[in-house]
This record gives C-alpha cells, sequence and structure tokens, in this order.
C-alpha cells in the first residue's frame, strides 16, 4: 500500500541484502488533529479544563499561525513525504495512540480521551503505513465499540494491526509483513501499566482489550520466546513494539533495560521499539540489535501546551533503520529531525537539530552509544 507522495515501496533492498524499516514515536491522529481532516468527529470532550476539541486547533492557530481546514489527509505529514519517499522503506510501523471510531461511549474517569473520525483513516494511508502497534494507554478510549471499529476500520484500509484484540490470543497476535520471497518482518505489540494503560483494558481468554505485560517480573518472556520460536522462520526480521514508562524525564530504570536485554538474548529480537515519553530518549546498540526506548511523539495536538517545554516535545524524529537481510543485524540507524507547527511536520531550524544532536548525544552516550549529525541534517547512531 502506498500513500499519496511516498513512493514506491523499498523492495529492491532487499536485493542488496538489506531491510529498511520506518519507525516513529506516538501517532496521535484524534482530537484536534480529527477536527481539522475532512471527517471531524463531534467535538465534545470530557477533560477537566477543555470541552471542545476544536479548542486545540484554536491554540495551535495562535501559536503557529492560520491553518488552512480542512486540510488533505497527507497535510499533518508534510516535510515527513519527501524523506519517506527518498528512504523507501520496506515497511512503515507507527505506534497508533488514538481510536478510529465515532463511538460516544467514552472511557469514564479516564480523563483524555482521542478519537478519529473512521473517514480520516486516509491520513495514514497517506503515508503509507503498513503496520499500526495498539497496545497503547489510549486505544480504548472510546471503550470496546471503539476498539472494534478501530480494528475494522483499519483491516478494511488495508493496514494491520497488532497488540489489542477481541481476546487475548488475538491481541498476542503479530503483525506478519512479507517484504520478500523469503524475507518476512513479525511485529508484536505490547504494553506495560508504567505508560497508563488502565489495568482492566489487559485482554484475556473472553474479554477485548491490550496486550499488557509486566516490566519487573518477566517470567512472561519465557513463554513468548518459545511461541516466537514456533512462528519464526529462516531470516525474519522481529520488532517488539512496547508501550512503557512515564511521558516525561530521561531516566531509563534498570529493569526496563533488563527487560529490553532479555528480550533480544531469549526470544531473538532484533528490535525493541519503545516509546510513551512524549520526547526522544537515549538510544542503544545492544549485540547489534537496536533498542529505541524512548520514540517521543510524532504527530499531537499539543501545540501551545506551555508546560515541560524544556524537553521539547514538538521536535519529533522519523526513524529510518537499515538491518541485515537474513540476520536482522542493525547495519545504520538515521534519524530525520521534524518539528510540529500548524499541527504538521516541518523541517526544523538548524539550532533546533542541533539542540536535538546535543540531547539525545547526551542520553544515550550513559548506554555507550554517541549521535552525530551528518551533513544533511539528519541525525547517525555511531
Amino acid at each position: 500500500m502506498n500513500g499519496t507522495g511516498t513512493g514506491p515501496k523499498g523492495k529492491e533492498h532487499c536485493e542488496l541484502d538489506e531491510v529498511r524499516l520506518f519507525l516513529c514515536g506516538d501517532v496521535m491522529t484524534g482530537r484536534g488533529i480529527d477536527q481539522i481532516l475532512p471527517h471531524p468527529c463531534r467535538p465534545e470532550l470530557y477533560e477537566s479544563y477543555v470541552r471542545d476539541a476544536r479548542d486545540y486547533v484554536k491554540l495551535a492557530i495562535h501559536t503557529n499561525g492560520r491553518i488552512r481546514k480542512p486540510v488533505s489527509f497527507d497535510y499533518i505529514w508534510r516535510d515527513a513525504l519527501p524523506v519517506l519517499q527518498q528512504f523507501a522503506p520496506d515497511i512503515r510501523i507507527i505506534n497508533l495512540e488514538t481510536s478510529i471510531t465515532t463511538s460516544i461511549d467514552y472511557w469514564r474517569g479516564k480523563g483524555i480521551n482521542y478519537r478519529m473520525h473512521p473517514q480520516n483513516v486516509s491520513c495514514l494511508y497517506a503515508a503509507g503505513i503498513d503496520c499500526c502497534a495498539l497496545a497503547n494507554n489510549h486505544v480504548l478510549d472510546w471503550g470496546y465499540l471503539g476498539l472494534s471499529e478501530t480494528l475494522k476500520t483499519l483491516s478494511n484500509s488495508g493496514i494491520q494491526a497488532a497488540g489489542a484484540g477481541a481476546d487475548l490470543t488475538e491481541a498476542r497476535q503479530p503483525v506478519i509483513q512479507d517484504v520478500a520471497a523469503d524475507t518476512r518482518v513479525l511485529l508484536f505489540s505490547f504494553g506495560c501499566h508504567s505508560s497508563g494503560i488502565p489495568l482492566d483494558w489487559a485482554a484475556s481468554a473472553d474479554k477485548p482489550g491490550v496486550w499488557l505485560v509486566a516490566e519487573q517480573s518477566l517470567d512472561w518472556i519465557d513463554t513468548f520466546a518459545r511461541r516466537l520460536e514456533q512462528l519464526r522462520r529462516v531470516g525474519d526480521i522481529v520488532v517488539c513494539s512496547i508501550h512503557w514508562g512515564r511521558n516525561w524525564g530521561y531516566d531509563i530504570p534498570d529493569y526496563r533495560r533488563q527487560m529490553a536485554y532479555r528480550l533480544i538474548d531469549e526470544a531473538g529480537v532484533d528490535i525493541v521499539y519503545g516509546h510513551s515519553s512524549h520526547h526522544a530518549l537515549g538510544i542503544e546498540r545492544y549485540r547489534d540489535r537496536l533498542i529505541l526506548y524512548g520514540c517521543g511523539d510524532c504527530i499531537n495536538d499539543y501545540e501551545g501546551i506551555g508546560s515541560h517545554t524544556e524537553y521539547r516535545g514538538d521536535l519529533p524524529l522519523l526513524y529510518l533503520i537499515r538491518v541485515k537481510r537474513g540476520s536482522g543485524t542493525l547495519i545504520e540507524l538515521m534519524m530525520a529531525p521534524m518539528q510540529i507547527r500548524q499541527m504538521c511536520l516541518n523541517k526544523p531550524s538548524s539550532d533546533d537539530i542541533a539542540w536535538l544532536e546535543h540531547t539525545l548525544d547526551r542520553e544515550s552516550r550513559k548506554l555507550g552509544c554517541r549521535i552525530s549529525r551528518t551533513k544533511d541534517d539528519q541525525l547517525k547512531l555511531l
């Protein structure tokens, strides 16, 4: 599936003995984003301070200037699209932090509830998104009906999903995507309570929900490793999407690192794809495998909100990953910096790129890695 302006998928890279993956942080296309797209949901919200989703649009306009709505479906990706076209990934994966539904059955007591109208799903198609990780703290914001409609809408759009389902068996099912005749990408999606996923969202044998796992009691990894051994074929590349940790702050607990190591050592995972933090966290290369502890937000409607500005959550990264075909060994990680302005992704200033380089290098050095800016203003894991 190719979206508007994204160019062809990169199947030819498999002939060069590499596979290219695009990952990014949380994609929140609900609330204010949904209101600027062609088919907005009803704007009512149930938040403590904001009762109308259009207020987030007004705040963004006040902060960064006019938004001519309705916008086109590819609008929110703006300057990311030529980056994706040039990189030509074989697979494009996001953590979708939004329920796609017209349900009015919001989850009581949660406070923040994101939803996007099903007819706006073309905004994902516009970026050629192949797979959505759903094990996060917003996919059930509009109840079980909202989850069911989300899964149905994605399926009808040709976008695969992992991490949530009608029961635990379905939530644990990976996306299995062929990227060449003998090469598949397997995407598993699970989340942790530390990210804000309510405990009663956990799927069970007879209840819909998300795949919820423990961070400090890791007995479940043995079962996961055995199941993956049964599913895996020679040459498969395995990505584990994990929604974990708090929104702000750079600290990465030792137990979280141990969880990532065990997934690599015992289950053979090739990429640990962590998210939940609203800003990028340090990056680690472990046994030639990639660990992204926090990819930050990619798309949201937070412009003009004055809290935590020191973390620069307005500066997302596009993660452009090359791995060795057949082994999953990391060849290269490049990151394309963006800035959220007027509810879309724009090229940031040189000073903002320098800030990202300094911050990400500082945090990655704690994990034994370095980050450097390239001549074309991308960031590279050294």
